[in-house]
């Protein structure tokens, strides 16, 4: 065989080991999806664990909709807090209530959408720290979900439905945040020696005229 064709096969081998090990390496670096809920025993929930809170002057319609399957949730920036002695931002959360906890690995599941338009606001917190009140917050801006107002959990959740789950480890004092069934964030707890999960909207910082999240499927889930 000719020297300039076994150069010609030499250069076809090399650039087709180096492409398949850039795919390798690039399907290496994907996010792997599992299944967080492994290992975990989802407690029993009915609607009196479902604790709302609403601005003190609505009615429980007029910020709140629940048809069997899709809660719904909205506040505008204008309203009240949810208590008449209250400092508080506006709000329209469900607090779930009859599973606080001070130890153990406890899991918050729930299928979340936020509808464009909605930005500068909570949807979801761990309640309960050591000098802060919360341990975990995730809000959304610009259609971003981050860690408070700090790093980006999700880059772009408006207008679709996501899973999100989010383990609190107290004893080892660590959150791990899942989207999807891929881990998106694992940061050092926050103290405190009593815990609860909450999820809706909560005005923050730059809030929109309006916010809204939807919510379904949601659990509760325990480590034994």
């Amino acid at each position: 065989m000719a020297p300039h064709a076994l150069s010609w096969i030499s250069v076809s081998l090399l650039i087709f080991l180096a492409s398949s090990s850039c795919a390798a390496a690039r399907g290496a670096r994907a996010p792997k999806t599992t299944d967080p809920t492994a290992g975990f025993t989802a407690v029993r929930l009915d609607e009196r664990n479902f604790a709302l809170q609403r601005p003190f002057d609505e009615a429980t319609g007029a910020r709140y909709s629940f048809d069997g399957t899709v809660r719904k949730l909205w506040v505008l920036s204008s309203d009240k807090p949810h208590a008449r002695q209250s400092h508080t931002s506006p709000r329209t959360e469900i607090r779930m209530a009859g599973y606080d906890y001070s130890s153990g690995v406890w899991q918050f599941e729930g299928h979340g959408y936020v509808p464009s338009g909605t930005t500068g606001v909570s949807i979801m917190q761990v309640f309960g720290a050591g000098e802060t009140a919360t341990t975990l917050m995730l809000h959304v801006y610009n259609g971003g979900l981050r860690y408070y107002d700090r790093q980006v959990v999700e880059d772009d959740i408006y207008d679709r439905w996501f899973r999100l789950n989010v383990v609190h480890d107290v004893k080892a004092s660590t959150v791990t945040v899942y989207i999807d069934g891929k881990q998106k964030l694992h940061v050092h707890g926050r103290g405190g020696d009593s815990h609860y999960f909450k999820f809706g909207v909560y005005a923050q910082n730059h809030d929109s005229r309006c916010m809204e999240s939807r919510w379904k499927g949601i659990r509760i889930l325990k480590k034994e």
